[in-house]
């Protein structure tokens, strides 16, 4: 009896909040998102714009209600314990008011995921990204969203880096600056180290994992990053970030930023710079970049032009650790000089240097230098409330190499004649080479979004262009024969035409219950003309035209809980390097097929949220590594029939007290390749034997990922613990326990004192401590395997990343 009347008494506790949003004149707005701030519980507005909160706690909240094209709408609520008739409920209406100066978020409502969407997807704020972002790229800064990994050359975040997710490279992801496409559209991949800080201008960054909703650009294999700098700031403003770390870092960012002036126009502005020396030796970066774009807001129209630049001088560590040297092997030290794998020189030095910061590089303009130079002009119009448009216009140019010193080339690699000095033949020389891409890419891309009722319809598409000049000069040789200066040995030219286009819709088919689709078409044509730098002739051509559905159910029951379920196929055709490895008369790499199920459920509430994921991405004829090499010895990846990405993905937060909060993840997989045969160079004998491997697990796809946030906030202090946690990897794809990653975990520390006074609006002081317990691990590897008098050998490359080290710093807001 006692425990009926306690559970009827915290019944009665509880209060129900319910109301509509809807427009100025009256209107319903449905989709319309409602939130509570301070807490993890958020909702989307029915089909008649109705909405309503349950067991929630007397108090006072604060209701955040906002609609694409309309002024948010903040408004306090308090919340009784007057139980006169059962569950007390409050109603509130929300009359939202359109926006005066219409704003871009017509764009970002076109190519993002919302809340209904059936996809699995996470969203960090810019005020999130801010808070992480100690001069760091981008990977790390996404490094505790579910399922990703990231990992550093130079092993402190700067310089080059990148990101897996669910296993999957970045090379198989989709990656856009406000709708555009960033990746690379020969290699599919990008270099966030071309464009440095630019998470400093980012409003928002949304992951979609799997397939995701159609967009621009390359095929999304394993997630989607759609990243958003287009914002209107209403008052002018300035920032000041300036931070100094361990390696020698410094990071100095200036914003700057106009408001509206006139009602009618706003400009903004950023320049940054940051150097380290990197853990690794010889593994510095100079990385410069700017952002600047400038708004005109007549009635319901945006136009804004965006510009950005990034320059980055980095040293190369590309080649990572040798295993013999991280475990202090002296055998397999010197057995890298008897087997031909180093010269004297290379194997002496690897033995006198530091196990985890070896770099096999010792010339001293070991470089990679690039600067690329983006260009947007972005038209967003709102014909009705209703109906929204947008167009973009875009043009790309990246000029850059990477320079090398090469010992004992022969003349005759680089099609040169054979010297003689003093009357004797000279056959090999010293030489120092660069290697060019000049590229350029121009396209444009459009969407119309219309919403009425309960349903919604988006279509878009685009056309893109990409040209690109790669090249080779020998700048010094030590014994030069005749050999003018910048003397050109090779050169070939891509060129690559991409027209897609898409419709997506959704429709409340009852009440809680939302039908999407999406199908998309994507044709293109990807030519290369010219020789390779072996001298190999590249002249090819190839066409393919791929159709994408996607179809999807969700279904909401009640504020707190959604359900969903998905069905995806996309496909990628192969990057440059998988046509320019091809042998002369191979068979030629197939486009791959990716088909990804997904299920999810989620629940919010006030203190705390949970989700869950089931995914399962099988594929035909994925691109792998098989050990397999062409006729000049460079590996060749080979399509295999069947393999597979299988997993849960978990999502939590708990909001212990207002000023204590823990955010966490976990993912839990299997990654398997069907039928898998291996192919391992004899030196013995000449060519390769093969082993048939039956089912094997695809590399660098850990089992488990894990992330744990714990944030306490008591007043003007702000303490983050972060953890990360990932499993056992395998650095081929043959499933050997003898060429793995060890699992590892590692925590971060950051503490941060804001203020304001009347000199600032905002003053930061920030202390980042990232490997608190000094891990040592390595986050990433290569692998190369032959036969030698009948046994086993590995040729291999381990990047270890750094150990205890530390950043400070400050941010000012003006």
């Amino acid at each position: 009896m006692l425990f009926v009347q306690m559970a009827s008494m915290a019944l009665m506790a509880q209060v129900t909040l319910q109301g509509k949003v809807t427009g100025a004149g009256g209107e319903p707005l449905p989709g319309a998102s409602v939130l509570l701030e301070g807490t993890y519980y958020g909702i989307s507005s029915e089909s008649d714009g109705s909405f309503f909160f349950s067991r929630l706690k007397p108090g006072f909240y604060t209701l955040l209600a906002s609609y694409v094209g309309y002024e948010p709408h903040r408004q306090v609520v308090s919340l009784g314990n007057d139980t006169t008739s059962g569950t007390p409920a409050r109603r509130v209406e929300i009359r939202l008011v359109p926006r005066v100066i219409y704003t871009e978020e017509v764009m970002v409502h076109a190519s993002r995921a919302k809340e209904k969407t059936p996809v699995a997807y996470s969203d960090l704020s810019g005020k999130t990204l801010q808070s992480r972002n100690m001069g760091q790229d981008l990977p790390f800064l996404l490094a505790q969203t579910p399922s990703v990994v990231a990992t550093s050359d130079a092993g402190n975040g700067i310089g080059y880096t990148s990101f897996r997710v669910r296993g999957t490279d970045m090379n198989r992801m989709n990656i856009t600056v406000n709708g555009i496409p960033l990746n690379d559209a020969e290699s599919h991949t990008t270099f966030f180290v071309d464009q440095p800080d630019l998470a400093s201008s980012a409003e928002a960054i949304q992951i979609q994992r799997g397939a995701g909703t159609s967009t621009n650009g390359a095929a999304a294999f394993g997630a989607t990053v759609n990243l958003q700098t287009l914002t209107l700031e209403g008052d002018a403003y300035a920032k000041i970030i300036s931070s100094a770390g361990s390696f020698h870092t410094f990071r100095n960012s200036l914003t700057l930023g106009s408001g509206l002036l006139g009602n009618r126009f706003a400009f903004d502005a950023r320049l940054s710079g940051i150097r380290s020396d990197g853990f690794i030796d010889r593994s510095s970066s100079n990385l410069k970049s700017f952002y600047l774009s400038g708004g005109w807001f007549p009635d319901n129209t945006v136009v804004r032009a965006v510009v950005f630049s990034g320059w980055e001088r980095t040293f190369q560590a590309w080649n990572g650790v040798p295993s013999v040297r991280l475990n202090n092997d002296a055998e397999g030290m010197v057995r890298y000089e008897k087997h031909g794998l180093y010269s004297a020189e290379e194997a002496q030095h690897m033995i006198a240097s530091d196990s985890r910061t070896y770099n096999l590089y010792t010339y001293d303009n070991q470089v990679d230098l690039y600067r690329q130079d983006n260009y947007q002009v972005h038209v967003t119009h709102r014909f009705s409330p209703s109906l929204h448009g947008n167009a973009a216009f875009h043009h790309t140019h990246g000029e850059g190499y990477y320079e090398q010193f090469k010992a004992g080339q022969k003349y005759g690699d680089y099609g040169l004649p054979v010297p003689e000095v003093n009357g004797t033949a000279i056959s090999r020389t010293d030489l120092v080479r660069r290697k060019w891409l000049d590229n350029d890419f121009t396209g444009g891309i459009f969407s119309i979004s219309y919403s009425r009722g309960n349903g919604d319809l988006t279509w878009g598409g685009g056309y893109n262009h990409y040209r690109g000049d790669h090249f080779g000069r020998i700048i010094w040789t030590q014994f030069p024969g005749g050999i003018t200066p910048d003397h050109e040995w090779y050169r070939n030219k891509g060129d690559k035409k991409d027209l897609n286009g898409y419709v997506r819709g959704s429709y409340e088919a009852a009440r809680g219950l939302r039908i999407y689709g999406d199908v998309q078409y994507r044709h293109l044509r990807y030519a290369i003309d010219g020789i390779d730098d072996d001298l190999r002739n590249l002249d090819q051509q190839h066409s393919y035209s791929f159709f994408n559905p996607k179809a999807g159910i969700h279904f909401q029951s009640g504020p707190r809980n959604g359900f969903y379920l998905s069905f995806a196929r996309t496909h990628r055709e192969p990057n440059r390097d998988n046509f320019t490895d091809t042998p002369p008369g191979g068979d030629l790499p197939k486009a791959e097929r990716l088909n990804d199920l997904e299920a999810g459920w989620n629940f919010r509430s006030p203190g705390w949220l949970a989700g869950i994921n089931l995914y399962h991405m099988f594929y035909h004829n994925q691109l792998v590594l098989t050990g397999l090499i062409n006729d000049v010895g460079a590996p060749v990846m080979t399509n295999v029939e069947k393999s597979s990405r299988s997993g849960v993905e978990l999502v939590w937060g708990v909001k212990a007290t207002p000023s204590l909060r823990w955010d966490g993840n976990a993912t839990f997989s299997r990654n398997l390749i069907r039928e898998f045969t291996e192919y391992v160079d004899d030196w013995d004998n000449g060519g390769q034997q093969s082993f048939d491997l039956g089912t094997t697990h695809l590399a660098f796809s850990p089992g488990i990922i894990a992330n744990s946030q714990l944030v306490w906030q008591p007043g003007v202090f702000s303490f983050h613990l972060l953890s990360s946690y990932t499993g056992k990897q395998f650095i081929d794809n043959t499933a050997s326990e003898e060429r793995i990653l060890d699992p590892w975990m590692v925590n971060h520390l950051k503490a941060e004192y804001t203020l304001q006074t009347r000199l600032f609006k905002k003053f930061t002081f920030h202390l980042q401590v990232s490997n608190l317990f000094n891990k040592e691990y390595e986050s990433n590897a290569w692998v190369y395997s032959y036969i030698l008098g009948g046994k086993r050998y590995t040729m291999d490359g381990f990047f270890p990343q750094a150990g205890r080290h530390f950043m400070a710093g400050v941010d000012i807001l003006f």
